[in-house]
């Protein structure tokens, strides 16, 4: 048998909106947005709205009986080309019912597509989700959180999905901004899909025309400022953060120099200076986000960089009023400060 493909979300998703279906999909994880997106988009794509009345089943968790679930995967489309049978919720099924799927996915009916729903880790029976991996029929699909290592990586898929291209300055800023919510990512996306030509950029200033992030004053050109020590750029962008609080939280700052940091010192401390361990050292795909770290080693000693995550550890503490009752983007002065002419 061929080997599986292990699908990413953009690579499912560009599949279904193809017109490639399989017989059945296991969708499960803890991130509930792909999820729920890509079992809609298959009701969607598959069946027609007329369609849908007379072929479209779904039935959710602990209401879910199974043997009406299979019964239904066996029936054959009324007038349509497929019949579509969803179970959601279907981590609340009792495991010893779940099991039950496991003969149909062993002789599934061509003309249905079952689409089974389960937001939680890992599989209930480890039979059943052994069967449904070795199956040609089933696509088994984990949704996994998004953590910040891919968040970049999930930005420039999709954004190549849409038809569109997007600058690695536009990436971080929409990183650093939206940090790891999948739903609000792939939101703003599609709305610059909607506004933007095929094949035209995503720029710093259509973000800061259309999401609201300003090209000039938000995190990534603050860490760019700290990169080659500019006060005067680190200083007049905070200046803008106090005016505008709501979009600029401090604790988010604080994280965002923390990683830089802790990354800059790892670059710093290294013994193997190749490109491939430097990027695993400091958790990156991206040759664009280490060259920045390898400018940023030409400014700061591993004393400094020591120096400055003790600096943010106690600026956290104290912005969140712990020792001090001071304004936290005072606060957030004094640290540049501190960091910047500590040598």
């Amino acid at each position: 048998m061929a080997k599986k493909l292990q699908y990413t979300y953009s690579a499912l998703a560009s599949e279904i909106k193809g017109g490639t279906f399989a017989p059945i999909y296991l969708f499960y994880g803890m991130e509930s947005y792909y999820i729920d997106t890509l079992s809609d988009m298959i009701v969607d794509l598959a069946l027609t709205k007329d369609e849908q009345g007379f072929n479209l089943s779904v039935f959710y968790g602990l209401d879910a009986d199974m043997r009406m679930v299979i019964n239904a995967c066996k029936r054959f489309p009324v007038m349509a080309q497929r019949q579509v049978v969803v179970v959601k919720e279907a981590q609340l099924i009792k495991e010893k019912d779940f099991e039950l799927l496991q003969h149909y996915i062993t002789h599934p009916l061509k003309s249905t597509i079952l689409v089974v729903c389960y937001k939680s880790e890992k599989i209930k029976g480890a039979e059943l989700a052994k069967v449904a991996k070795a199956s040609s029929d089933v696509i088994y699909f984990e949704s996994k959180p998004l953590s910040d290592r891919d968040v970049a990586k999930v930005i420039q898929e999709y954004v190549n999905g849409l038809g569109l291209k997007i600058a690695d300055k536009s990436v971080s800023m929409l990183g650093d901004f939206i940090g790891t919510d999948v739903a609000r990512i792939y939101s703003e996306l599609d709305k610059l899909s909607i506004i933007l030509p095929k094949n035209s950029e995503i720029t710093p200033e259509v973000i800061e025309r259309n999401i609201g992030i300003s090209k000039d004053f938000n995190n990534y050109e603050l860490q760019s400022a700290f990169e080659v020590r500019d006060v005067k750029k680190a200083l007049s962008i905070i200046n803008f953060f106090e005016k505008n609080p709501k979009n600029n939280p401090t604790i988010l700052t604080t994280a965002i120099l923390f990683s830089f940091f802790s990354s800059l010192l790892l670059v710093l401390t290294s013994k193997d200076r190749s490109e491939e361990k430097l990027m695993q050292a400091i958790n990156t795909t991206s040759p664009f986000r280490l060259k920045k770290f390898i400018q940023a080693s030409r400014y700061y000693t591993p004393a400094a960089c020591f120096m400055a995550i003790g600096y943010l550890r106690d600026f956290d503490r104290k912005s969140k009023g712990i020792g001090s009752r001071r304004n936290e983007y005072q606060l957030l002065k004094e640290l540049v400060l501190k960091i910047m002419y500590t040598r």
